[in-house]
């Protein structure tokens, strides 16, 4: 883990915050909501995926995870994504996605499944310094963070009361896959347990990872992640306005197997 670990504690940041859920290389989609929620993104280094971005006044942006694999333009939501945090406009949370991708550019045999050979299609037409600066972004980031004085936290698939505030491998675990049971359902797909029905937490928690049809409220936890790879929607989560604003996906880029509910 890189030793420039970005702190979990960010209470002092209040917001206003524009969360946005899974992306995964929907780069057109993510342009369309930022202009929908008064953001202007202008590339500055096609090459190099440097972006520059004109921000609402106050505002900021974070990334709930799972900015690649399956779409389209992977390395340039990558870069977006980059160049907001070079210049302190957002905020991210590493999704597992993210975290396989990394593991295999820095080597490492996993299996390439689930969208990664897309991404890595697509990243073959960078640089090789370009893969680094992903490697070292995503290793920087923690599990989840805590913001407006431990009143909102953020994760990509969500963080139990007792694990917030904790960086360990078993809230890593968490964070990145949710509550799995190790089993798979008839898709073949893990069964994900619904940790949000007994969470008894004063903060709200705003995650992705399971994508929904619409955003999805149980107790003080939302889900945010409307599939838009799947032909679904890209949302983002106003807070504190406590609203939804969504783009349509303009194409179903990929196929999942277990229908949206």
């Amino acid at each position: 883990m890189s030793a420039s670990l970005r702190p979990i504690f960010q209470e002092n940041l209040h917001g206003p915050f524009d969360i946005i859920g899974d992306v995964h290389g929907c780069f057109s989609e993510l342009v369309e909501l930022l202009s929908r929620l008064g953001y202007a993104v202008a590339e500055v280094n096609s090459q190099a995926k440097h972006f520059s971005v004109m921000t609402p006044p106050s505002r900021r942006l974070i990334f709930l995870g799972d900015l690649v694999d399956r779409g389209p333009d992977t390395p340039s939501v990558l870069g977006l994504a980059m160049s907001m945090m070079s210049e302190n406009q957002a905020l991210c949370v590493p999704g597992n996605h993210d975290m396989k991708l990394v593991r295999k550019l820095k080597g490492h045999d996993v299996k390439i499944a689930h969208g990664l050979a897309e991404s890595l299609e697509q990243m073959a037409t960078c640089s090789a310094d370009f893969a680094e600066k992903v490697i070292d972004f995503f290793e920087s980031l923690p599990s989840h963070f805590i913001l407006d004085s431990g009143k909102l936290i953020v994760a990509h698939a969500g963080v139990k009361e007792s694990m917030q505030g904790k960086d360990n491998p078993k809230v890593r675990a968490f964070t990145l896959y949710g509550d799995v049971s190790g089993e798979n359902d008839e898709y073949g797909l893990p069964i994900r347990k619904d940790w949000g029905q007994h969470y008894t937490g004063q903060a709200l928690v705003v995650h992705g990872h399971t994508p929904v049809l619409e955003p999805r409220r149980v107790n003080k936890t939302i889900c945010i992640d409307t599939g838009c790879v799947f032909g679904g929607k890209l949302t983002a989560y106003r807070y504190p306005e406590d609203e939804f604003v969504s783009v349509a996906a303009k194409t179903q880029y990929s196929h999942h197997a277990r229908p949206l509910v």
